[in-house]
């Protein structure tokens, strides 16, 4: 009888001690939320917060819980501090709280000093005239109703199953009481762009097992720094559509102290062990289309392949492999393709009404009526017999862009009405829509795809190095090596169009270097409009380099630098020299093989990693993975 009523007694005493935990919260919290709620933050819109929270639940399912604990502080830069009011960042340290049990979420602090005074050995110490920003997860039955009002009535995504995040600045008084007040709209779109940039940079942290003190149960990390450009929703673009963050750990680190590193040195992505069904069969759907085994490269029907349950990017030809790959180089990269593959949406130019996805290129030109016509023929392997930039050309406008409607390409002809005050200047362009615009293109024209590679230019011209847009402005001539041109060598019509986007202001004199360059056009200029002229030289950039004509910048498009051992000269040389230079790649994880590279080169990444607003809009596929791929898809620039 006793024994029953002990049991009883227990049961009673575990639920209510559950319900306690669940209403008042455990482990290094600061304890019950305020009745902060967002809809009540002066001069936020609906829209933001709907982009707040689907930035919040894209972070819950990176589950930084599972390895971060408060000791670990993160240092945070968004953008300049010129951006913030005060001309400082409003929270630069942050820790992840609740991997030890009770509430998760994030504390931001004022100072590095602050989150030392309040992270004690088992719970956060309150300490008074400290203020923190504090977002946590809370179950919606345990939430405010004004809060609860506002995720039905806006229908707010949830983080995980049924956890929202309450966002609240908290301080404690010198009487121990704790006092609390909405965030403002500055702070929370700085709490925005942390939740974007962690979400992605949180799974490179690598553990330093040699550094840690043998008898220490603590995770040490390695040290730890990265740049990512984060994309403002519309409502807060401002005109400014990117801004870069920068997230250290611990904090304070800065790029300079990495200048020796290596590509070897390079923290590498963490995962989790994994569990059972990271290996369930998932298919691939991709239309009976050739794929290849990520590891063992055998080509097999896309309907018959498999991929990772989990990050759903890489493609198997059987489980075996997929067990395999894990082990040996999956497991490290895997949370990475998963918050890139969560991007897609993102990404994705939704402006354009043609069909946006060209894994079988023959059948998207055929569905637009150009394949095998004009520059279009070297979107697809048909004339791969015919050596690079000696494509038969009949002649005309109309013909290059493959007999397109008239109004469906770029004229050769000036913009109008962009003259102000009787003085020209170049067109700086934020990207397509406004370009379409400007030439009353329609959005089912395909230009995009191949301007692609003159707009990039152009764009770094104008928008990313100073010193080139200064010399346009006034006038005078840039002169720029482009480094491994390909397919460019036969789309000398399109880069025709810079010379118009120049609107009468400076001439640009690219000189085109690269192994694919056909001999008989070596040593050949083009004047393809009167303020573009191309040179073509064939061999290897450090080699040729002396003998041409100082740059004042540097670009090589979709180059691929993981792939060519040549590189290694002309990095040399660009380093050497201390020439701007800027380099795209056709995807996210490209371009983080891409900063290794440099890095290792000893080159200064000085502009971080950013979606190019003048990528083409045809999204592919690797057929080795899922990840999307855009021509000139993101550039990074170094030496800027």
């Amino acid at each position: 009888m006793r024994f029953g009523k002990r049991v009883i007694m227990d049961l009673h005493l575990k639920n209510l001690f559950g319900r306690f935990q669940e209403q008042f919260g455990s482990g290094p919290g600061l304890g019950p939320g305020s009745s902060a709620c967002l809809m009540k933050v002066e001069g936020v819109s609906p829209n933001f917060i709907k982009s707040i929270y689907k930035g919040s639940a894209a972070l819950y399912r990176t589950e930084p819980w599972k390895r971060l604990r408060p000791w670990h502080l993160f240092g945070i830069r968004v953008g300049k501090d010129s951006d913030w009011s005060g001309k400082k960042q409003p929270f630069p340290c942050v820790q992840f709280i609740g991997g030890d049990g009770g509430d998760v979420g994030f504390y931001m602090f004022r100072s590095e000093s602050d989150a030392k005074k309040m992270t004690g050995p088992r719970e956060t110490i309150r300490v008074p005239n400290v203020e923190l920003l504090r977002v946590s997860y809370e179950p919606e039955a345990l939430m405010f109703p004004s809060n609860k009002r506002m995720i039905k009535s806006l229908s707010l995504e949830a983080s995980g199953t049924d956890r929202f995040p309450v966002i609240d600045v908290a301080r404690c008084m010198s009487s121990g009481e704790l006092r609390f007040r909405n965030p403002t709209l500055e702070e929370l779109r700085f709490v925005y762009a942390f939740m974007r940039a962690i979400s992605l940079v949180h799974p490179l942290l690598q553990e330093d097992k040699d550094g840690a003190p043998k008898w220490s149960r603590m995770m040490y990390f390695e040290t730890f720094i990265e740049t990512v450009d984060v994309q403002w929703p519309p409502e807060m673009a401002k005109g400014h559509d990117l801004v870069a963050v920068t997230v250290s750990h611990p904090p304070g680190q800065a790029y300079e102290e990495k200048a020796s590193s290596t590509a070897s040195s390079t923290p590498t992505k963490y995962a989790e062990p994994p569990r059972e069904e990271v290996f369930v069969d998932v298919r691939v759907n991709s239309n009976g289309v050739l794929r290849q085994c990520t590891l063992c490269e055998k080509e097999v029907h896309g309907d018959q392949s498999q991929c990772c349950a989990q990050c759903r990017a890489v493609v198997y030809c059987s489980s075996l492999c997929q067990k395999q790959h894990w082990k040996e180089t999956h497991k490290s990269m895997c949370g990475l393709y998963k918050a890139m593959m969560e991007r897609e949406e993102e990404l994705a130019m939704k402006i354009f009404l043609f069909p946006c996805s060209a894994d079988q290129p023959c059948k998207w030109l055929e569905s637009l009526g150009i394949h095998q016509k004009g520059m279009w023929r070297r979107k697809c392997g048909c004339y791969a017999h015919c050596p690079l930039g000696l494509l038969p050309v009949k002649g005309g406008l109309w013909d290059s862009w493959g007999g397109l409607d008239d109004e469906e390409y770029p004229r050769d002809s000036p913009f109008h009405n962009h003259v102000r005050d009787g003085i020209s200047s170049p067109i700086l362009l934020s990207g397509w829509s406004e370009y379409y615009n400007l030439r009353s293109l329609p959005l089912s024209s395909p230009v995009a795809d191949i301007l692609s590679h003159p707009f990039t230019v152009y764009y770094i011209l104008t928008a990313l190095n100073i010193s080139s847009k200064n010399l346009l402005l006034k006038g005078k001539e840039v002169i720029l090596h482009y480094l491994g041109p390909e397919g460019e060598l036969d789309w000398m019509p399109a880069f025709a169009e810079i010379g118009h986007l120049l609107n009468g202001s400076g001439n640009i004199h690219i000189v085109m270097v690269g192994p694919e360059v056909p001999t008989n056009l070596s040593g050949t200029t083009s004047g393809i409009s009167s303020r573009v002229r191309v040179n073509l030289v064939r061999g290897n950039y450090q080699d040729e380099a002396t003998y041409l004509p100082s740059p004042h910048i540097i670009v090589a498009l979709n180059c691929g630098l993981e792939s060519y051992s040549a590189w290694g000269g002309a990095l040399e040389l660009i380093k050497s020299r201390g020439v701007p230079a800027f380099f795209t790649e056709q995807s996210e994880i490209l371009c983080a093989n891409a900063k290794q590279v440099l890095r290792g080169a000893g080159l200064h990444i000085t502009h971080p990693v950013t979606p190019n607003p003048f990528r083409s809009p045809v999204k592919t596929h690797c057929l080795s993975n899922n990840l999307p791929s855009y021509s000139n898809g993101f550039v990074l620039g170094v030496n800027t």
